[in-house]
């Protein structure tokens, strides 16, 4: 899978903008606050239809406009598909092969994206929350009716909790019963995913990280289910809690993810050396298995990460994926880069203009 074409309309700081795309590797390099960023997060857009870097729609907008869009060519399985995601009055609006979708859970998967970006490292070592968010994501692009278990989980979780805030002596615990189902109905689907998915994560990263500690670590990552054996039965259980505190207690919305390098949680206790491996381990595992669930390799985004690394990281890094996807690479340097394969295209970023070198 390689996107070979993007253009912007009203996108961060780019009012207009069209570039054709080498389907092997692509380095975007200038300093900072000029535009790289924006690049990789426009096509991470124009896959999953958000940003990995805000919640709020606004900021993708250039000043003073009103409306955006993002759209570029896909190329899978020798065939062309259009897509194109918008930010209107209306709403978000995304199209595949100019056919709007009336789901935005259809439309995801179009285009699969794996970002590597220094804030990855939250995965590792932030809260439970972000690693919750990187199960969503991943899952979602690969199992698309995944976000659709989700979307009625948490509609659910929410109706719950709304009406958990209710005065005591007027709860219908028939009602709640009714609630209950729902939520253990939808939550035993989405955590029937997520074990499936870090199963085969955890395959698939183990290994890679062997290679890139050069046998020295061992990875284990663990699925830890807030649930432990029996969803409807600990709901019930917790009730009374729940009343109190006006919250669900229990359930996958409160799953995390676990570590372990050597038998050492690396999140808590692990060097900054073994985090960045880890979360390297798990994005190079990620391209692996959206492979092995699609057939298809997908597009690579490496955000201002390669500095991060040392040579010895950034040659096995490269050494993994060249040839393997398509890559785009920010930088401010081409300096700290090496082992570079000869088949590549630099584009030269400076205040939001873009010039393509040989």
């Amino acid at each position: 899978m390689i996107i070979s074409e993007l253009t912007l309309k009203n996108f961060r700081n780019y009012k207009a903008l069209h570039l054709e795309f080498d389907p092997n590797l692509n380095i975007f390099v200038g300093q900072n606050a000029q535009g790289k960023t924006n690049i990789a997060e426009s096509i991470f857009f124009l896959a999953l239809t958000r940003s990995h870097r805000t919640h709020t729609d606004r900021d993708l907008l250039s000043w003073d406009e009103k409306e955006m869009r993002v759209s570029g060519r896909i190329i899978k399985k020798n065939m062309t598909v259009p897509l194109e995601v918008s930010l209107t009055s209306k709403g978000r609006i995304a199209k595949a092969n100019h056919l709007k979708e009336n789901r935005l859970a259809d439309y995801i998967g179009n285009l699969n994206v794996i970002m590597f970006a220094p804030e990855d490292l939250a995965i590792i070592k932030g809260a439970p929350s972000i690693r919750r968010r990187f199960m969503d994501m991943e899952i979602g692009q690969i199992r698309p009716v995944y976000l659709y278990d989700l979307m009625r989980y948490n509609k659910t979780l929410k109706e719950r909790n709304s009406y958990l805030k209710f005065d005591p002596t007027k709860i219908d615990t028939d009602f709640l019963d009714v609630l209950d189902e729902q939520l253990v109905t939808y939550g035993h689907k989405v955590i029937d995913h997520r074990r499936r998915f870090v199963e085969s994560l955890m395959t698939i990263s183990t290994d890679l990280h062997d290679k890139l500690s050069h046998g020295k670590e061992k990875l284990v990552v663990r699925y830890v289910q807030s649930v432990k054996t029996d969803f409807a039965a600990e709901l019930k259980q917790a009730r009374q809690k729940d009343l109190f505190r006006h919250q669900t207690s229990v359930g996958p919305h409160r799953d995390d993810l676990q570590f372990m390098v050597n038998e050492i949680d690396v999140s808590n206790f692990g060097s900054q050396g073994q985090q960045r491996t880890t979360a390297l381990s798990i994005k190079l595992a990620e391209i692996d298995l959206v492979f092995q669930e699609t057939g298809e390799y997908p597009v690579l985004l490496l955000d201002d990460v390669m500095s991060e690394l040392d040579n010895q990281r950034q040659l096995d890094l490269l050494s993994l994926v060249i040839g393997k996807t398509q890559t785009f690479i920010t930088t401010t340097t081409l300096d700290h880069l090496q082992h570079l394969p000869d088949k590549l295209t630099v584009f030269k970023v400076s205040d939001g203009e873009i010039i393509k070198e040989n």
